[in-house]
């Protein structure tokens, strides 16, 4: 009688994770930062169609880096979600931190009852009346989550990106400001080339949170011309 094969449990848990993040790494990076006015979202996607930045609801966005069609239903599950407690209860009753713990059952599920885990990571940010009642969570494929502050750098060469942003960053920039610091840390990850990438408005996908808006969704896609009239003039 042949011995069962036998896998020990801490293994596959690893496995699994070197498995998700190495799905992950392969993907282009995403930037989220506070500045003056709410939060902005950079993400490299030159596509205009798959976006890796979506609105939630009316103060809640949500950023990915991954496997397109994982984050996608992540995305429409949690749209889903909002919009049924605010139909449910009262708009103001759909928090990020609802949310958040929402995507970390879903993700922590997913790694441990399944062959498969997600190859993704995610931030859902949501944007307050002051710049102290800023939110933003960063999710990773386990169901980790972690409250961030200032900024935060998901996918590729997250490491080499967040080490830039963290000698540059500064609260309270404007947006000009925060976008041009997203791009140069983006432009960081080179691969083993010497000097920055450099990265045209064409190839970012680019999104606010803006707490000065006078409706209720806070929540602006940047065009390209937009960008260049952003970065051109500083503000």
């Amino acid at each position: 009688m042949s011995v069962p094969f036998y896998v020990s449990p801490e293994q596959i848990i690893k496995d699994k994770a070197d498995y998700a993040r190495k799905g992950i790494a392969r993907g282009r990076s995403v930037a989220v930062l506070q500045y003056c006015n709410g939060i902005v979202f950079v993400a490299e996607n030159p596509s205009r169609a798959l976006h890796k930045v979506s609105e939630i609801y009316d103060r809640i966005a949500f950023a990915a880096v991954g496997k397109y069609n994982e984050f996608e239903n992540l995305r429409v599950a949690g749209i889903r979600l909002a919009d049924l407690r605010g139909y449910s209860f009262d708009r103001r009753d759909v928090t990020v931190r609802n949310l958040a713990n929402a995507y970390a059952q879903t993700l922590g599920t997913i790694f441990t009852e399944t062959s498969k885990p997600y190859e993704v990571e995610l931030v859902v940010a949501e944007v307050g009346d002051t710049e102290a009642g800023d939110q933003m969570y960063r999710l990773t494929f386990d169901g980790s989550v972690a409250d961030e502050q200032g900024y935060v750098v998901m996918g590729g060469s997250a490491e080499v990106i967040s080490s830039t942003m963290a000698s540059t960053y500064q609260e309270g920039l404007e947006l000009g400001a925060a976008i041009e610091l997203a791009i140069s840390a983006l432009a960081s990850d080179n691969g083993d080339n010497e000097g920055p990438r450099e990265i045209t408005p064409t190839q970012l996908e680019v999104a606010v949170l803006d707490r000065t808006r006078s409706q209720s969704r806070k929540f602006k896609r940047l065009t390209a011309e937009r960008l260049d009239e952003i970065l051109s003039s500083g503000g």
